[in-house]
């Protein structure tokens, strides 16, 4: 089936993925997320944190940010969210490439009343550090009010994936330069914490 337009991967549509579980998957394995609205025909883009509920991206920011209540009042919005996995080089510069996964969300965000902030903040504290809600004192009233929450339903959407090695021209095959793929892993420190996002020093998808 044919995506919708605004959602369809046009350069490179090869590249395009549209099923959830691929759209999830790298919703949930990212750690930062960049949201995007315009103000008077001003673009923005802001990086912030962000965790998925079921159907719904959450995404974090302080009640004193007047681009954020913007950004809630019913205007477009679009969340980005992407995972480099490697370098790409080819022969010749102008093929070379990244490994990446990206997800883009569009549509209309609201703001998350009172009485939904504790569970959508816990929702984003686990997305970050796992089991982290119930370790550490939980948040004040004062603190919930000073704390904005975005909700974006997950309707329109779509995932853009790049793997493999480099797609050299064959007249460039035998040139002698280095080609080939350089994996890219985000990774931590070690640390007394067990960071359940860590895995041999690489963060990866929230575990339990």
């Amino acid at each position: 089936m044919r995506p919708p337009d605004r959602i369809r991967v046009r350069r490179e549509p090869h590249r395009g993925r549209y099923d959830r579980e691929t759209i999830d998957a790298i919703l949930d394995e990212g750690v930062i997320c960049h949201l995007g609205f315009a103000v008077d025909g001003q673009p923005y883009v802001i990086p912030t944190l962000h965790a998925r509920v079921g159907d719904t991206l959450y995404v974090h920011g302080s009640s004193a940010s007047r681009a954020l209540r913007h950004a809630g009042s019913g205007e477009p919005v679009c969340v980005t969210v992407t995972l480099f996995d490697g370098l790409v080089l080819a022969k010749s510069v102008f093929n070379q490439s990244i490994n990446y996964r990206s997800v883009v969300v569009f549509g209309t965000a609201r703001v998350v009343p009172d009485e939904e902030k504790p569970a959508a903040l816990e929702a984003l504290t686990e997305q970050l550090v796992p089991g982290r809600w119930s370790e550490a004192r939980q948040p004040t009233a004062q603190e919930l009010k000073a704390t904005w929450i975005l909700a974006l339903p997950i309707e329109e959407a779509s995932a853009k994936v790049r793997s493999g090695g480099p797609e050299d021209e064959p007249e460039d095959e035998d040139l002698p330069v280095y080609a080939g793929v350089i994996p890219v892993h985000l990774a931590a420190d070690p640390d007394g914490y067990d960071w359940k996002r860590v895995r041999d020093g690489r963060l990866g998808p929230p575990r339990g």
